[in-house]
């Protein structure tokens, strides 16, 4: 048996032609949908970047316990797993997050991995690039070295992303004969800053801007921002879309070349989508989880089985993930997961896997949804607190805690998320402010587009117990009770 998983970072389903959208260009897309299977009500858990690869690897919501950081001593790896029992796991990548302090331990989970320089802000290449910027863009040492790494991808052949694929089709015409290994081919594109060959850049205006908006800074939006920027800004996103949707074609063309679909599970995702202006916000980290960030495209073959209409309506997560491929691959499964596998449902073994589902980033909105609702809980505090984190793990994204966060650490025995490893519990500040946003709650049924907040007490007050429900099952700690003004409701 054979697994592919394509995934694609900062991938919005409202920006691709199979879920409605009319300018947005991505054919590639477009095939899946007679491909796969099409998960429509499909979420993100724990946000951003790193949270969500260890969902990926643990089956676990860990966004109220800890912010980005590595893979813990405490964890379980599925993939791990899988090669104790004989598959292969290989990763190629480009998201350079996972060389960094606060993602060192997760690519090394695989059997091999290929990693790839030049994206973002990847501590990369000497040099800069002349000439003014537009002054929207976000500023600082990320925004100045991706101009330096940009002397180094001046053609679309030296583009990371462009080289993680080909790294992935060489992989899978190497081994196309063998059975029994897992490739994770993972792009950073189409996450920001959108830097795309002009050929994509044309698709969408034939007025190129020589200095566009490429790169917003995370917040509202401000009154320096005017519709036609806001509009620029989407026209540069959905260029590099079009770009790795290009490149989604490499790898569907090879598939069906080589009979793949008939063997071989395939998965394409991404782990989060991001506000271009609606709601009034900029970026995914600081606003609460809305649609656009949190409900995400995600497809599915598994050799032998299919849906009517080629889709699939249960309420899943990127949590079901490790599950569903231990159950792919005949593996029992002995972790104790907040997931559970995607497959009985495609057999019409279950028709429900989750009641409710949670998400968020730490120190943010904790938001709860049931498939009707969603409620998004803020902090009570002006000082959006108390916020401690459960780790063993002393690493930010780039960094570490300070002495002073050390020095006040607690040692406390293990519980259900640390696999019942003693932990440290640390105390640390969000730079997230919920509590001057307040409470929302959505009726996504009539009000899709959540652009009206409901007012019903009732319905809030069910949504609370329904949320302390999970909390009180994951065991998060005392202070999220604290924080979100829960501990009433006990």
């Amino acid at each position: 048996m054979r697994a592919v998983m394509l995934m694609f970072d900062t991938l919005s389903r409202g920006f691709l032609s199979n879920f409605g959208n009319e300018w947005i260009k991505t054919p590639n897309f477009e095939r899946l949908r007679q491909k796969t299977i099409t998960f429509e009500n499909f979420y993100g858990g724990s946000m951003p970047c790193m949270p969500a690869r260890r969902e990926l690897h643990t089956g676990r919501y860990n966004f109220m316990h800890r912010m980005w950081g590595q893979l813990e001593p405490f964890d379980h790896s599925i993939f791990d797993v899988l090669q104790k029992n004989g598959v292969y796991c290989h990763l190629v990548t480009d998201h350079s997050h996972y060389f960094e302090d606060g993602g060192a331990t997760y690519h090394n989970r695989y059997s091999t991995w290929e990693g790839f320089r030049g994206q973002e802000g990847d501590r990369w290449k000497l040099g800069k690039s002349s000439g003014e910027t537009n002054p929207l863009n976000k500023k600082g040492v990320s925004f100045d070295q991706h101009l330096a790494n940009r002397t180094k991808q001046v053609e679309e052949k030296d583009m990371s992303s462009v080289i993680t694929i080909q790294a992935g089709l060489d992989f899978l015409e190497a081994y196309k004969d063998e059975d029994n290994w897992f490739l994770q081919i993972e792009c950073f594109d189409p996450h920001e800053p959108f830097y795309v060959p002009e050929i994509y850049r044309e698709l969408y205006n034939e007025n190129l801007n020589e200095n566009p908006y490429f790169w917003p800074k995370y917040g509202k939006v401000t009154d320096d921002i005017s519709e036609e920027d806001l509009n620029e800004l989407q026209q540069e996103y959905a260029a590099l879309i079009s770009m790795c949707d290009a490149h989604l074609g490499r790898v569907l063309d090879f598939l069906e070349e080589n009979n793949m679909w008939d063997d071989t599970l395939i998965i394409v995702n991404t782990d989060h989508g991001f506000l271009l202006g609606e709601h009034d916000w900029l970026g995914k980290n600081l606003p609460p989880m809305y649609e656009e960030v949190i409900h995400l495209p995600f497809f599915m073959n598994i050799p032998n089985k299919s849906l009517e209409g080629n889709k699939c309506d249960v309420l899943s997560q990127t949590i079901d993930i490790p599950a569903t491929l231990l159950d792919y691959f005949g593996i029992e499964n002995n972790l104790d997961m907040d997931g559970k596998s995607l497959l009985p449902v495609l057999d019409g073994k279950e028709t429900e896997l989750h009641d409710c589902i949670i998400f968020g980033t730490y120190g943010g909105h904790v938001s709860i949804y049931d498939g009707r609702y969603v409620y998004m809980r803020a902090s009570v505090h002006p000082d959006n607190g108390p916020n401690v984190i459960q780790t063993l793990n002393y690493n930010l994204m780039r960094g570490f805690l300070n002495k002073q966060q050390l020095d006040n650490m607690i040692l406390k025995p293990g519980n259900r998320f640390t696999n019942q490893f003693p932990y440290t519990e640390i105390e640390v500040s969000t730079f997230i402010d919920s509590y001057s946003i307040g409470h929302l709650l959505f009726d996504l049924k009539n009000d899709p587009n959540q652009e009206h907040v409901l007012e019903d007490d009732q319905i809030e007050n069910e949504m609370i117990q329904k949320l302390i429900k999970v909390m009180n099952k994951i065991e998060v700690p005392e202070a999220e009770y604290e924080w979100l003004g829960l501990k009433k409701y006990l």
